[in-house]
């Protein structure tokens, strides 16, 4: 059922946006017709791709190359749309001016073939920018630290359809040469069936630290059978933290690190995060939680005993303008934010994307934290 609820607001969504696309774009364009039928065409095409994706995504069993064509429709249709929303826009604009009609048609002839060029120009930008995941190097000062730490975080990994075994094997290759004192995910690792992410799973078990890594589920994992996929962890070696701590470092110099299950756990109706539980006799050290949405600090009362939270679950929009998006629902998208006198929040931007392979003004990241007093 939440399948079939999921599926008719996603093909709602998305038949409501190639309607504006047809109808206030291609229609509008100073081209031929014969142009604005191949251009009405391709966006045909393109929602049937938007309308097989969800199936191909949760029941990866089409080969690579297909499942890469049918992702990209969903980042082509939303990238295309702000910008039919743009030239609706500039449009208006030059109909209201007091130029000739001759000059009037020069500057909208202009701005549709400048308008199909953003199209282009914004879609293969995305396109390359979800190949590369950027290190992102950030200095993490922690009162009463008595030793400094490095921590490697990477989130929202998605593993499922193109996020498979050979990404991760070249993920855990780029882990490997940062010389982590721990690694965490913070979340939304797995993102379809078990059994087809087992082979991508057992390559997390090659990552290499001096004191382990560690996991939290995100909301995700809820939809793939939360309790298998902590038991396939942990069976890696990995320690998933459920809502509970363990001392990390050397005997007195060290710090907690704790771990909380998301806040979906609240509609799912169990798995739910207890800050109490995670919290319990922390209070002589230094602290840092892993939650995997930032939204989660407004569930805290007081954030005194946590120096650090770790979050993930934003993407840091992953398409622009999406980010506006997300900063009303999450009060941090990205980065390193001063929550309090008390405590920090970073928000990793992903290390996978979801959906298309796309990413925009937000960049795919493997995040190294040196903490030090």
């Amino acid at each position: 059922m939440s399948f079939i609820i999921f599926f008719s607001v996603f093909t709602i969504v998305f038949a409501f946006q190639t309607y504006i696309i047809k109808k206030r774009l291609i229609n509008k364009l100073d081209f031929n017709y014969k142009t604005r039928k191949y251009l009405s065409l391709f966006l045909y095409l393109t929602f049937f791709g938007v309308l097989l994706y969800p199936v191909a995504r949760y029941f990866p069993v089409v080969p690579n190359w297909l499942y890469f064509l049918l992702s990209l429709p969903i980042g082509v249709i939303f990238l295309t749309f702000i910008i039919t929303l743009l030239h609706e826009i500039i449009s208006f604009g030059i109909s209201k001016t007091k130029y000739t009609k001759n000059r009037r048609e020069f500057f909208k002839k202009g701005l549709d073939i400048g308008a199909v060029s953003l199209v282009l120009a914004t879609n293969a930008k995305a396109m390359d920018n979800a190949r590369n995941i950027e290190l992102e190097i950030v200095d993490v000062k922690i009162k009463n630290l008595l030793a400094p730490y490095k921590i490697v975080q990477i989130s929202d990994v998605h593993i499922g359809g193109l996020i498979d075994k050979e990404f991760i094997k070249n993920l855990v290759d780029k882990i490997n040469l940062l010389g982590a004192d721990i690694v965490v995910i913070t979340g939304d690792l797995v993102d379809t069936k078990l059994e087809y992410a087992k082979p991508a799973l057992n390559e997390l078990g090659n990552i290499s630290s001096k004191y382990g890594t560690y996991f939290i589920v995100g909301n995700h994992e809820y939809f793939h059978g939360v309790k298998p996929i902590i038991d396939y962890v942990n069976s890696l070696g990995i320690k998933t933290l459920e809502n509970e701590n363990v001392y990390i470092g050397e005997e007195n110099k060290g710090f907690y690190l704790c771990g909380v299950y998301d806040r979906f756990g609240f509609r799912y109706g169990a798995f739910k995060p207890d800050i109490n539980k995670a919290l319990l006799n922390t209070q002589d050290f230094p602290t840092v939680l892993l939650a995997h949405q930032p939204k989660y600090i407004n569930s805290i009362e007081d954030t005194k005993g946590i120096d650090l939270i770790l979050c993930g679950h934003t993407h840091g929009g992953q398409i622009f303008p999406f980010n506006f998006l997300v900063k009303l629902e999450q009060p941090y998208v990205r980065g390193l934010n001063v929550h309090n006198e008390h405590t920090l929040v970073y928000v990793n931007k992903g290390t996978g994307f979801w959906g298309p392979p796309m990413r925009l003004g937000a960049s795919a990241e493997i995040t190294v934290l040196k903490l030090s007093s």
